[in-house]
Order: structure tokens, then sequence, then C-alpha cells
């Protein structure tokens, strides 16, 4: 069950960065729900491999490549047919801090309850 919460939140919080940030657009819900699996499972699968390839890049940029890391894996989930368009590097670095950011509020005011 907390899977599928944690999915949900993500979804929402696709669609919530999607509203604040101008380049990124989801269709609907269900694209959203689509996106943040494919999302999740991208995190939980290639991005562990890349965090390890890029370990000097990290060291030397005190952690801040990271944050290029996860918008290039945003820019790639929505070259995938589902509903999300990223529209350039810009909106993928910045919607995916903001998506990052919204999605740990929403899972903290879950485990809160």
């Amino acid at each position: 069950m907390d899977l599928i919460i944690r999915w949900v939140l993500n979804a929402l919080a696709l669609l919530a960065t999607s509203y604040l940030i101008p380049g990124i657009v989801v269709r609907d819900f269900v694209a959203a729900l689509w996106a943040a699996a494919v999302i999740g499972i991208v995190n939980a699968t290639i991005r562990p491999i890349l965090l390890f390839l890029t370990l000097p890049i990290r060291f030397l940029t005190l952690g801040l490549f990271t944050l290029v890391l996860n918008a290039l894996l945003l820019w790639a989930v929505s070259t995938l047919p589902l509903g999300l368009e990223v529209r350039g590097f810009g909106a993928a670095f910045w919607g995916a801090i903001v998506l990052s950011v919204i999605s740990a509020v929403l899972t903290s005011l879950v485990k809160r309850r």
C-alpha cells in the first residue's frame, strides 16, 4: 500500500511541477502516473550506476553534479511516449529540483499521519 501511495504522490508532484515550470508539460493524471512509474524505475536502476560512474565529478563539484544528473534523467524519461514533455535542459534542471522538493514535502506530510 505504501508503494501505491508514493506512486500517486510522485504523480501529483509531477503535475504540480508541470504547473510551476513553463517547459514541462504533462498531458493528464494518467500520463503523470505512467511518467512517475518510469521515473521511479529509472531512479532505482540506472541512477545508482550513474552516481557511481560520476563519483569523481561529484567529488570535484561538492555534489552539485547530482543536480545535473537528475535533470538529465528527467529529460531522458521525457523522450519516451508517456505524455511527459520537457522542453530543454533548463526546464529539466529546474523541474528536477522542484519535483524533488515537492515530492519530499508530500511524502513527509503523509508520513506524519
